[in-house]
This record gives C-alpha cells, structure tokens and sequence, in this order.
C-alpha cells in the first residue's frame, strides 16, 4: 500500500525573528510551496498541517488535486498534535512524515527513501539520514506505526515511539537529510552556500 506522505507545518517560526522560515523564497518560490511541489512530483497523495487562520501558509500553497490541507486546531500544544492528526489522516495507510523546512531533499530523494521501504514491503521504518548516518526527514512508518503517533503528547515529535522500533537508514550525500533552518542566521549561511547554484 502507498504511503500519504504528510508535511507537518503548523509550527509558529518562533526563532525567526518575525519572519516566517517556510515562506521564505528559494529561487522565488516560499520553501514550503517548494517542499510541497517535491513531495507531489512523487505522485502520491500528500497532506499538509498548517495552524488554524494561517492564510499565508494556506496561499503559498499550490493547487493539486493530490493535495490535502488540514488546519491542526491544538497546534500551540507542539509537534505531537500535528503528528496525531497526520497519523488519523492516514488511516490504515503507511505514512511518511516529510518535515519542510529542510530544503536540500529532493523528489528524488523522497522516492529513494520510498523504493528502501517497498523493498521491505512496507514493514520496516525506513529514514533518510546524513553521511555520519544522522537520522533526519523524510521517514516512512509502516501503518502499524504511525497509529502510535495517537498518543504522543507535547513538542516531543514520534522518537518515543521510534525509540522502540529498527530503523533502516537511508544515507543521502552531504548533510541535506538533516539541515534544517530555523533562524535568520541559518537561511544567511545556506544563501551564501548556495549563491552560484
């Protein structure tokens, strides 16, 4: 069964200094469009999590007919309430959580990570990870899974439940499975490292 591939943007940018890191432009298009655009190349359906009222979110994204939007009304609780509501919306679908303010992963990137966990026929978790094996995003959880994600609670994310499980690396070249950008600082370094791209 394919995975829902689920984008968790409902956070609030918090060091960003009043600046919005997903909507930042990359090439002259916000991160998150960017992100979202990568992740429907793959053809699957994709879901993305933004807070409730978030109209800016909401207009940077594109329009697909593979593309869902959901509000996660308890966002202000952390990173657990949009990972239970991703894990709800897939049912009994394998999920895979692609976080979006990592923009060195690519559509290809997505589908080598998907190859690796139909290979296992979609029974092992299956995450993409740095040179020095760094776990990092996309990451693929076989339904069983994802239905732990019910009962996360806070900003703790799913390592409770991935703790107790094997994970198969997926190793991508240089460290873009892992480098988020969080802060002015971090979008000024990955700018100036990618200014002849």
């Amino acid at each position: 069964m394919t995975p829902l591939i689920a984008i968790p943007a409902a956070g609030s940018s918090s060091r960003m200094q009043g600046r919005d890191k997903l909507l930042e432009p990359i090439d002259g298009t916000p991160l998150l469009r960017r992100q979202t655009n990568a992740a429907l190349a793959t053809n699957l359906n994709v879901l993305v999590l933004i807070r409730p009222g978030d109209t800016d979110r909401r207009n940077a994204l594109p329009n697909d007919p593979k593309l869902q939007i959901s509000t996660v009304p308890d966002a202000s609780e952390g990173m657990a309430a949009t990972l239970r509501r991703a894990a709800a919306a897939s049912g009994d679908q394998p999920l895979m959580i692609l976080l979006p303010d990592v923009p060195g992963i690519t559509t290809e990137d997505i589908q080598r990570v998907l190859s690796v966990f139909v290979d296992h026929r979609g029974s092992k978790v299956v995450r993409a990870s740095g040179t020095k094996d760094r776990p990092g995003t996309p990451i693929c959880l076989p339904a069983k899974v994802a239905t732990g994600f019910s009962t996360l609670k806070g900003d703790e994310g799913g390592r409770s439940i991935l703790n107790e499980k094997a994970v198969e690396l997926v190793r991508l070249n240089s460290d873009r499975a892992t480098r988020d950008l969080n802060t002015p600082e971090d979008w000024a370094a990955w700018r100036a490292e990618h200014a002849d791209d």
